[in-house]
């Protein structure tokens, strides 16, 4: 089974959106049984607190189904549970190493890291464009899917 871990700043925007369009990408292709999927936050501000509404609303406009998720910290034990841990920007990607330690498996990267144009991904938190956070989140799952269906060849 492949361990997968979206983090971004609050777990209320990004990477609760990455966890659904995964979740929904891997259930399309039939996989869902050889991957398990969460998401987390790098700081503790949101702990405990819903979805974004934003997020809501792109997750239902796309028809994607999504639970009744909280926000949750990453800990320094998810390094060892998880096989990836996709964060959306450097900024999450610099703190997760502060939580967790050293990368020694070298697990920790950019969602964006596997498409052909890596970069990060904007926090509608500030730019409120869920549009876009979304279409760069689903060009990052969909990436990264492909490269890990090679691998598990």
């Amino acid at each position: 089974m492949i361990k997968v871990l979206f983090v971004c700043l609050g777990n209320i925007c990004r990477s609760p959106m990455a966890e659904f369009v995964m979740k929904d990408l891997v259930k399309k292709q039939g996989l869902e049984q050889e991957f398990y999927i969460e998401s987390a936050a790098t700081s503790s501000e949101e702990i405990g607190n819903g979805m974004h509404q934003g997020t809501i609303a792109k997750l239902e406009q796309m028809q994607i189904p999504y639970g009744n998720k909280t926000a949750r910290q990453i800990a320094k034990a998810d390094y060892e549970k998880f096989d990836y841990i996709l964060g959306m920007e450097n900024r999450n990607v610099q703190n997760i190493v502060r939580i967790i330690g050293q990368d020694r498996e070298a697990k920790v990267c950019r969602l964006l890291d596997f498409s052909k144009h890596p970069r990060d991904i904007a926090d509608p938190w500030y730019t409120e464009n869920f549009d876009v956070t979304y279409t760069d989140i689903l060009e990052g799952c969909q990436a990264f899917l492909e490269f890990v269906k090679k691998e598990m060849k």
